[in-house]
């Protein structure tokens, strides 16, 4: 203390005046760091997955608008009854995308019917091994197989034999008056076609089942009965245990369930309603004459 009041009374003595300086206060900054304002419950991620689901649903829709017509009818019949519907609609057999009503009792009536129609073939012990009739899960199944030597059709050609022209002229006599809808296949053996270029057993089952059809059209069938024909090759052989077995060469016809809607439209009730000629009963034709008697009577 001593040395202060020497200072201070030194600057009394000389007149000037004492200023004290202050040490300046450190400079504190403060930075705020940006973020979320905490936790929100995640409700971003509900409105963000409808928002995803919607798009979908939409590309869905503008997908279906412009596929064609038996995808929709697929597809549709897939929602309306996903157990039992998806399995027959559009399949690779059938193809016409609608529900099928099987009716075996009819296909095993039909299946009789030809039969007995055969029978009256006179060449029939030739070729009565070679006629298969059968009712599978597609309908009534009717198969023409080969032999060696040929039966149906000239060796190696689409030209129909005699015997092949007889049978299927009678079969379309049979199947004309039936309403359903036929589909005619073509079938060879896996021996390669040797020939005409690029000709194969593809060219030769096509074009062998598009000359059973027509014959069949010209002999009976409607010109809307036959629904398909296609041409197989050598892809489902009879004998998968010999590929080269001559029975592998035929022709099948399947007779087709009818659809809900061709059995409606084939029952004859609504065929007399529609056409508005159904005749009246006996019962209802002497009533109307007793009616005109007795206004004869009262005039």
């Amino acid at each position: 203390m001593p040395g202060r009041e020497r200072r201070a009374a030194g600057c009394r003595r000389s007149g000037r005046r004492v200023i004290t300086v202050m040490p300046a206060p450190p400079i504190i900054i403060i930075r705020k760091k940006g973020g979320h304002g905490g936790h929100h419950g995640g409700a971003w991620k509900v409105a963000y997955a409808d928002f995803v689901t919607a798009m979908m649903a939409l590309f869905i829709v503008l997908w279906l608008m412009n596929s064609s017509k038996p995808i929709q009818v697929a597809i549709s019949g897939y929602f309306k009854d996903p157990s039992g519907t998806g399995k027959e609609t559009g399949s690779t057999l059938t193809g016409t995308g609608e529900k099928v009503q099987p009716a075996t009792e009819d296909m095993a009536k039909l299946k009789e019917q030809l039969q007995k129609s055969i029978q009256n073939i006179i060449d029939l012990d030739k070729v009565r091994n070679n006629i298969e009739i059968t009712v599978t899960s597609e309908g009534l199944r009717i198969e023409l197989l080969e032999s060696a030597k040929g039966t149906f059709f000239d060796s190696g050609s689409a030209a129909l034999s005699k015997s092949g022209q007889e049978i299927l002229a009678l079969m379309a006599v049979e199947l004309g008056k039936v309403p359903n809808h036929l589909s005619v296949e073509g079938h060879t053996d896996a021996k390669p076609y040797v020939g005409k270029g690029s000709y194969s057993n593809w060219e030769l089952s096509s074009d062998r089942a598009n000359a059973a059809r027509r014959l069949m059209q010209q002999s009976g069938l409607r010109g809307d009965q036959v629904s398909q024909v296609r041409g197989f090759a050598d892809q489902r052989l009879r004998n998968l245990k010999d590929s080269l077995d001559p029975s592998n060469r035929r022709v099948s016809i399947i007779v087709q369930y009818m659809s809900k809607d061709t059995q409606e439209g084939a029952s004859p009730g609504k065929d007399q309603k529609r056409s508005g000629t159904e005749k009246p009963s006996a019962a209802g034709e002497q009533a109307a004459s007793e009616g005109t008697g007795k206004k004869k009577d009262e005039k």
